[in-house]
């Protein structure tokens, strides 16, 4: 019955807020404790459902033909403040906001960056997919730049950790939404990642003076049985063939010198990426990255 009574009183609060003023008691003062609430509310509808609240409180508690201290309505005034304190917005102070500092990912998020820094497994290109997808019903024009520093389907030792199908899934995604896809190498792009690299808008394909590029063709450790190993091969073979006509594609090569340099590990230096097609340009400078985000801006 009490928890019943505190949704009946949240749900008409805010006609309660109205009426209030004219039946709080004269002789006694809530000015503190109305403001304290106010300086945690957010909006101006939240400030005026803490205001009627807080009046709420001070008649069923304090006066207003209530004894003071009757046990059912402190309880029921408990059971409102539990109702309230988990639907709470964010909280501000002086017009700043009070809280944890939101994460990096989401700053990025913001200025439309997405950043690739691990290995392609699962969870990573969830991750890169989920951006692309939401950056694209954002707005459909504006550019997102992704940031490649991966070392693909593999470890920097070369230990397979994830699938090719998972590079394959994320260049779709590039493919599918509607704004353009703008690429920077930083660091490493190997494998998987340097395809993924090669697969931006053309023109905008980027890397920074000391990153390094890699082609290597899919590995495979399969073990069993001799069917099952047979199985696996024509799978890691039909995976070679569509990362090298991704790459062909991306690069304007012939098919057959773009399989043919993925037979062995080939390392690409940034200008070397450019004349094999797979990037367009070096960026020297902070004023040729393709986006600067808007909270460094305001750093300056």
């Amino acid at each position: 019955m009490v928890q019943y009574k505190a949704a009946i009183l949240g749900l008409v609060f805010s006609l309660l807020f109205a009426k209030l003023d004219a039946f709080t008691p004269s002789g006694r003062s809530s000015s503190s404790s109305i403001t304290s609430k106010l300086i945690n509310s957010s909006n101006p509808a939240a400030q005026k459902m803490e205001l009627a609240r807080a009046k709420v409180e001070n008649l069923l508690i304090g006066g207003a033909g209530v004894g003071g201290g009757n046990h059912e309505y402190t309880h029921l005034v408990d059971s409102m403040k539990m109702v309230a304190g988990g639907a709470q917005a964010e909280e501000y102070y002086e017009g700043v906001r009070i809280g944890p500092p939101p994460d990096l990912p989401s700053l990025l998020l913001h200025n439309r960056i997405v950043y690739i820094g691990m290995p392609l497994v699962p969870a990573v290109t969830e991750l890169i997919i989920a951006e692309l997808l939401y950056l694209n019903y954002e707005s459909t024009t504006d550019p997102i730049t992704m940031y490649i520093n991966s070392s693909g389907t593999t470890t920097a030792t070369g230990q397979q950790v994830g699938f090719e199908t998972e590079a394959f899934a994320i260049a779709d995604v590039m493919k599918y939404v509607r704004p353009p896809v703008h690429t920077v190498a930083i660091g490493q792009a190997f494998g998987a990642a340097a395809m993924l690299l090669s697969q931006g808008k053309r023109g905008k394909r980027s890397s920074l003076p000391n990153a390094t590029i890699m082609l290597n063709q899919p590995r495979s450790q399969t073990q069993g049985q001799a069917s099952d190993i047979a199985i696996k091969a024509r799978e890691v073979m039909k995976n070679r063939k569509t990362m090298c006509q991704l790459l062909a594609s991306g690069c304007q090569k012939p098919l057959e010198v773009v399989t043919r340099d993925c037979q062995r590990v080939k390392y690409l230096q940034p200008h070397e990426a450019v004349e094999y097609g797979l990037i367009d340009r070096v960026l020297q400078s902070e004023s040729a990255l393709p986006v600067k985000p808007s909270f460094i801006a305001q750093l300056n």
